[in-house]
């Protein structure tokens, strides 16, 4: 891509980030605020235009920019939000209250008031039809009475149908009709289960299938407005929840949860892997929450996960969320001392901020002297009075250390541990909890406040290496940059693994290994004219293998049946410490994902200036 321009967008609730890579490959970074009225429409279309130094007014030309490559949160907020499209739900007659039943588990033990989330359908259309588990037809699709339900949902104002019947993953003709049904009465989103999580489990499958119709509009509507601002012709390519990119015509809501954080999974990898360690925890400390993930040569996923109370089957990076950041506040209820979850956010803030808000982790490291308060008038103003309020900060500690008795230094820093504390704990969990021994890893730090506590979260967890990108602070937008364009496809087999069944395995194997493929094929097509030549395209094959009598299942490496066998019980031990022996294993689904595209890692243009060690 030779001559033209690439921009790598992350866009955030708050901010967004722009990083341009100019035709001679050199890179270069840039903040807008996600929403600014009166300004501009969109940011990232705001961020190419002030990078091409473009005139107000005048078109984006196409043919200057190779590609644009997004995250978004507008999926992620409009599930937090519930400000989705409205929609109906079409279930098999008897299983209306399916989804809302869920599986009965109580994730909280001892509360015995449990407050249900919303759910996302506006209303249940039940279809009279009836499949067996061995694909008899008991009933066929009542088509009469499915038209007249939904021409009556229709009439209300809903623009979206999911539909997910009973066994339709793999007896999906009925499915199949109901949402021709759908279309021809005027429903903009159909989404199917058979094509959204053709698995198993009627719960998951329908739970994916509703945020699919529910978020997919929205994600339309957003392409559409950043189409409309960088014209028809210019490449553009989003952020899966998966770590893969995917062409803007081909994002769906059920991929789209975690495209922000996905992106920075990648950068940490990527990043981490340009400086040579191939075991990287992850450290993405904001000013509301913290991330980490874990990489040691390969992705993590999830198959399934919670995302703001709903149920979502979809493959997923695997990054564990805790509510420590640096606007989490302070609280003293006159016994203990605790940080967050709650969070000063941008307005009011941190105390330091002069908005009069309350002390947060941002102050005590003020307080401590981590933050220097000559450092930020770039960001608050060119004036005296719009530096970092050290004073105010030193006074709410002061009285807080009259409460408490004890020096106003040794409170802030009890807070910060507090706040390592929980930020090491987030680590545990997704490295030692899960049989990883963290001590051989490089804390790979992102992230506006993750350099301010990467060291003490290093020893608190004794791991020895903390890595800091020069683009830390945008290191999310520098992975989407860095990400290729992956394909998943997955399939039920839900039979016990045996030599008898491998031939349909590989069968099952081959056709979605094709699948994907072609899928990456068609969308490099797309912009062949634009790459000096074809890129690679890889295939991975992998299956979801399950003891017998176990509903946990374990993602292994699909080959021949020894080699899965084996795999299969080393991680399982790896993971929970043992194994059954001579006990059956069932394959769940198989699974195939196609990559290709990509770019080389950028380069540094200029050695870092030599600079004194500061005096301890």
């Amino acid at each position: 891509m030779s001559g033209t321009w690439q921009f790598w967008i992350d866009r955030g609730g708050t901010f967004t980030d722009v990083i341009a890579r100019d035709p001679s490959g050199a890179l270069a970074a840039a903040k807008l605020l996600s929403e600014n009225p009166g300004r501009y429409d969109d940011a990232a279309v705001e961020g190419i235009r002030r990078f091409l130094r473009l005139a107000p007014g005048a078109p984006i030309p196409a043919e200057r920019i190779g590609a644009v490559k997004m995250g978004t949160t507008v999926a992620t907020n409009a599930l937090l939000e519930r400000k989705g499209e409205p929609l109906v739900l079409v279930v098999t007659r008897g299983f209306a209250d399916q989804l809302r039943i869920g599986y009965q588990n109580r994730p909280k033990l001892f509360v015995r008031r449990i407050d249900l989330p919303d759910m996302l359908y506006e209303s249940v259309v039940e279809a009279d039809e009836r499949v067996t588990a061995e694909g008899e037809i008991l009933a066929s699709l009542d088509e009469a009475s499915l038209r007249r339900d939904l021409a009556a949902a229709r009439a209300r104002g809903v623009t979206a149908c999911a539909i997910c019947f009973l066994h339709g993953y793999r007896y999906p003709a009925h499915e199949a009709r109901a949402a021709a049904i759908a279309a021809e009465m005027g429903f903009a989103q159909v989404s199917v289960s058979h094509r959204v999580s053709p698995l198993q489990k009627f719960v998951s499958r329908g739970d994916t299938t509703v945020v699919d119709a529910y978020l997919s509009p929205v994600l339309a509507r957003y392409v559409a407005r950043v189409r409309s601002g960088l014209g028809a012709a210019t490449p553009l390519q989003f952020m899966q929840s998966s770590g893969g990119l995917a062409g803007a015509d081909r994002f769906q809501g059920k991929d789209a949860v975690l495209s922000g954080p996905a992106g920075g999974v990648v950068g940490a990898a990527e990043s981490g892997r340009a400086a040579g360690f191939d075991k990287i925890i992850g450290f993405d400390m904001g000013g509301t929450s913290t991330d980490v993930c874990h990489f040691d040569g390969a992705y993590e996923r999830e198959q399934e996960t919670m995302v703001a109370g709903v149920r979502l089957r979809a493959p997923m990076m695997l990054i564990h969320t805790v509510a420590a950041g640096g606007g989490s506040i302070l609280h003293y209820d006159g016994l203990r001392m605790r940080v967050g979850p709650d969070s000063a956010g941008a307005d009011p803030g941190p105390r330091a901020y002069r908005r009069g808000g309350p002390l947060t982790v941002t102050d005590a490291n003020v307080m401590l002297g981590k933050l220097r308060p000559d450092f930020f008038p770039a960001i608050f103003g060119p004036g005296e009075n719009e530096k970092l309020d050290a004073e105010a900060v030193r006074a709410a500690f002061v009285a807080l250390a009259e409460r408490i008795g004890r020096p106003p230094e040794e409170i802030a820093e009890g807070f910060v541990a507090i706040a390592v504390a929980n930020m090491a704990n987030a680590v545990k969990k997704i490295s030692v909890a899960r049989g990883y021994d963290v001590t051989a890893y490089a804390l790979n730090c992102f992230g506006g406040a993750g350099g301010q506590h990467a060291c003490l979260v290093a020893d608190a967890l004794g791991m020895e290496t903390v890595l800091i990108h020069p683009f830390s602070g945008l290191l999310s937008a520098y992975g989407i940059g860095l990400a290729r364009l992956r394909a998943v496809r997955q399939r039920a087999a839900g039979k016990t693994l045996a030599a008898a069944l491998m031939p349909e395995l590989e069968r099952i194997a081959a056709n979605l290994a094709a699948e994907t493929r072609a899928e990456i094929e068609a969308q490099l097509t797309d912009s062949h004219d634009r790459h000096p030549e074809m890129p690679r395209i890889d295939t991975a094959l992998s299956a979801h293998i399950r003891y017998e009598g176990t509903d946990t299942t374990l993602e292994i490496p699909f080959g021949d049946l020894a080699a899965m066998q084996a795999a299969f019980a080393a991680a399982h031990t790896r993971r929970f410490g043992f194994g059954f022996e001579g006990r059956g294993l069932v394959v769940d689904s198989l699974q195939a994902e196609a990559s290709g595209g990509g770019e080389t890692l950028p380069r540094p243009s200029a050695a870092p200036a030599a600079a004194p060690l500061p005096a301890p």
